[in-house]
């Protein structure tokens, strides 16, 4: 759920905010009716940003958040605040969100067209600390649009990411569904099997059956979007995406059936 423009932000074109709340909870209701988990707020439409976020978006954030958890409290509810994972997680404490993900950066430094962004998990854990929050943080690995100023290969950013930096979950993939699916077998032998992971991007109609044989979930948003991120999700694509996951449901409650013989 990518809301249109923040007062505030570079793009905001003087929509009221009472607006953005009810375009937003509109999608969430097509979403909902289509099967889909759950969501994840992200102000991907205030570009350009740097990675900490303005006092208003905040508060714009948290008021979206608490009405969309109002309306529909049974589907889950991600925070992403770009790029700002502190701001995420006072974001979630504050609506009583279900997760947070910090895409840029948990661990490490990256470098995009707004500069470099430096590694929050520092600062996150002492937040979450600070304020007795028990919100899973779901960080990404080297993702896949900005430049990495690191050696490291994904497999040992990964164990750093969980071991040294105390993420409860990964958001990770590569290119390709190919290179999303050897990542994913090389991460989990290193990992094991107890921690959530997350295909951060590359989801379609087409591959979700086969995707979810080997990631916990996804999230999606160019495939039903038609290609552009800045597009409302198409519900004729978020059908299709869903007819998808229910052939993966399938799959795996066989896969299960099969080892109890």
């Amino acid at each position: 759920i990518q809301p249109e423009p923040f007062p505030g932000s570079f793009r905001h074109d003087g929509m009221p905010f009472e607006e953005i709340v009810a375009v937003s909870l509109k999608e969430i209701e097509m979403i909902q009716d289509n099967g889909f988990d759950g969501y994840i707020i992200q102000n991907r439409n205030d570009a350009p940003v740097r990675q900490q976020a303005l006092p208003e978006t905040v508060a714009y954030m948290t008021a979206l958040a608490m009405e969309c958890r109002r309306r529909y409290p049974d589907m889950i509810q991600g925070i992403l605040v770009n790029w700002d994972g502190v701001a995420s997680l006072a974001v979630a404490a504050a609506a009583g969100s279900d997760f947070i993900r910090v895409e840029h950066t948990y661990t490490g430094v990256e470098v995009g067209y707004a500069g470099m962004l430096e590694a929050q998990c520092v600062d996150i854990c002492q937040f979450k600390k600070r304020i007795g929050s028990h919100i899973p943080v779901y960080a990404d690995v080297q993702e896949v649009h900005y430049e990495q100023l690191a050696g490291k290969s994904i497999v040992d950013n990964a164990w750093d990411t969980v071991m040294n930096a105390f993420a409860d979950g990964l958001f990770l993939g590569g290119q390709s569904c190919e290179e999303s699916i050897e990542i994913i077998k090389s991460v989990r032998k290193r990992l094991g099997s107890k921690i959530p992971i997350f295909l951060s991007s590359g989801a379609t109609g087409d591959n979700i059956s086969e995707i979810l044989q080997y990631y916990d979930g996804v999230s999606v948003g160019t495939w039903v979007k038609n290609g552009n991120m800045r597009n409302p999700i198409d519900p004729e694509r978020a059908g299709q995406f869903m007819e998808g996951v229910k052939t993966a449901r399938k799959l795996r409650e066989n896969n299960r059936d099969e080892e109890k013989l």
